[in-house]
């Protein structure tokens, strides 16, 4: 009969009998990632994040847009009351009635020419001699690469020393640094521009060899074992292996490329302040806004300029890039 009454009440016989073992309490749902982060937590991430933004915000494109919109006004920078609007033509005097800016385009597109034919090929040459693991290998990648940590202003400095006339590296070698014997590397129109070059290629070339040997570490090294089994010497594993698997790294390194001579300033800056046979456009917007006739919205023409032939680098390659992480 006690059988027959406990199947009937299956709920009462499921009820625990008095005195016995407290049921278990039942776990509680997790409710979101606020119970994990304090109210000091918020604030500290908040700080991280938001101070960077707003620097971010006010330092690159407040200015970018604040130099867009001056580009079409005439202002002094003396009080916001002397900004006046003059369309286009400080764009029409840039490019018509200023004797230094095709100089300075033609001087920022020499610069690039020499950065891609000399430094990239030279620092892909040392970065494949590196990756073939010889002694010492690590020790030469710094050597190579010191150069590009150190400040580019720095780099003009040491520079100026080597290019002495009196003192000088090169004169001393060549002796060149005699009276009526001097070779002026700074000061003549002639010679000043590929004297900063050369000091430019020299730090061009450890970072194109960084990039390269970047991109050499990623190539499979089965494809160079195929190549060794057809019977293929080193030069045509690396023309017809090697150098087409570089292609990606190819394309960052002429970017980095126009981008490094496009910002080119801090060398010629310290060499001769861009003067005598060294205009760049860099230099022309400096020499505008903060020189002596402080021609803000001439000198912001010049910096839109820029912009565009930048943006006329980076968009390509940007869109290029997302298409390629699409496709992947």
């Amino acid at each position: 009969m006690s059988i027959e009454t406990g199947i009937q009440n299956p709920e009462a016989a499921a009820v625990p009998p008095p005195g016995g073992a407290p049921a278990q309490k039942k776990k509680r749902a997790p409710q979101g990632h606020n119970r994990l982060l304090t109210r000091r937590d918020r604030i500290t991430l908040g700080l991280m994040a938001g101070v960077p933004t707003i620097l971010h915000v006010a330092l690159v494109w407040v200015t970018a847009l604040a130099s867009v919109a001056l580009a079409f006004t005439t202002w002094d920078g003396i009080g916001f009351d002397s900004i006046k609007w003059v369309g286009l033509q400080n764009f029409k005097q840039l490019f018509t009635d200023n004797p230094q800016f095709w100089p300075a385009v033609e001087h920022n597109i020499i610069w690039f020419v020499v950065l891609i034919l000399i430094p990239t090929p030279f620092g892909l040459f040392l970065a494949v001699q590196l990756d073939k693991k010889i002694r010492f290998t690590r020790i030469y990648q710094t050597a190579f690469f010191l150069p590009v940590v150190v400040s580019l202003a720095v780099t003009g400095f040491v520079w100026q020393l080597v290019y002495n006339p009196d003192t000088g590296l090169i004169n001393s070698l060549i002796g060149a640094n005699k009276p009526g014997h001097y070779i002026d590397w700074i000061g003549n129109p002639h010679l000043n521009l590929w004297a900063v070059l050369v000091a430019a290629s020299w730090r061009h070339t450890g970072y194109m060899m960084i990039l390269y040997l970047a991109g050499l570490k990623g190539v499979d090294p089965s494809l160079r074992e195929a190549s060794a089994l057809d019977g293929a010497n080193e030069w045509q594993t690396f023309k017809n292996v090697i150098f087409p698997t570089l292609r990606p790294t190819n394309t960052v390194v002429l970017v980095v490329t126009i981008i490094e001579a496009l910002r080119a300033f801090d060398l010629v800056f310290v060499f001769n302040k861009g003067a005598q046979g060294t205009e760049l456009l860099s230099i022309l917007i400096t020499n505008n806004i903060i020189g002596e006739s402080s021609r803000i919205g001439y000198g912001s023409a010049i910096a839109v300029v820029l912009l565009v032939i930048s943006l006329a680098v980076i968009i390509p390659y940007l869109i290029a890039t997302f298409r390629k992480e699409r496709r992947a």
